[in-house]
């Protein structure tokens, strides 16, 4: 199953289990974001003592929370939501525990010089340096640079949505640093894309333009009733019409 094909069906669950708060949809729902539990786990035991395994556990809980308080029809992506549940969750075991977190010298290094560069930059440029930029002076990779911002930042225990650097046009928050995929990464969520696209262009205008507003642009479903024309009840039926016709076209792919 491939990334896209379980995007649906993780929002197909939520939905479902929006109407009927079982406890078979809900471990469903858990076994189908493992993976969002272990990678903060997996990050977040670099840079402390605790065991992976303890931090995954608590994890899960940050996951449940998520689920029993996420409303699909907001449109929002489950994982941007439940990530900051889930890492939280951790952090505040260490918090609570007073378990300091780890950060090696280097990094330390690293980040003091990033931060006088970053103000240089600003000045020099007129405007907040990019990430990229900054690494690039630095001397060091992309990612090298955003895990060690993100270091510093889990051992402030900030929120993944606290803001980091503020713009009159833009905000980036602790969310925003984290390292970007790797190429496979990229060319994988491009074919899902293309895959996406070719299923959308079967849809009936109304469905596909629901789709579109409401889980690619992430517009309310208030906002897009607005700009189709329609009533958001009606921008409902289309989107649950359009999810429902996507799995009956992919999967055949999928198999």
């Amino acid at each position: 199953m491939n990334n896209l094909s379980i995007n649906y069906r993780g929002m197909e669950l939520l939905v479902a289990y929006s109407r009927n708060r079982s406890l078979e949809l809900r471990n469903k729902l858990v076994q189908l974001n493992t993976g969002l539990v272990r990678q903060a786990a997996h990050r977040i035991s670099k840079q402390c003592a605790e065991p992976y395994e303890d931090l995954e556990q608590l994890g899960y809980i940050g996951l449940i929370r998520a689920i029993e308080r996420f409303e699909p029809e907001q449109g929002r992506a489950f994982s941007s939501f439940a990530i900051p549940y889930i890492r939280g969750e951790m952090l505040h075991y260490l918090r609570d525990k007073g378990s300091a977190m780890k950060i090696p010298r280097r990094l330390q290094e690293l980040y003091t010089k990033g931060k006088k560069l970053r103000k240089q930059l600003t000045a020099t440029l007129g405007r907040l340096p990019k990430d990229i930029e900054i690494s690039q002076q630095l001397g060091v990779s992309l990612k090298d640079w955003n895990e060690c911002q993100l270091a510093v930042q889990n051992r402030m225990m900030l929120s993944l949505d606290a803001t980091v650097n503020q713009a009159l046009d833009c905000s980036i928050t602790i969310g925003d640093t984290l390292a970007d995929p790797s190429a496979q990464a990229q060319q994988k969520l491009q074919e899902d894309r293309l895959q996406l696209q070719g299923a959308m262009n079967q849809l009936e205008d109304k469905t596909k333009t629901a789709i579109e507003f409401v889980f690619l642009r992430d517009l309310p479903r208030k906002e897009a009733a607005k700009r189709i024309g329609i009533s958001p009840m009606t921008v409902t039926r289309h989107l649950q019409k359009g999810i429902d016709q996507l799995g009956q076209i992919l999967q055949p792919q999928v198999a």
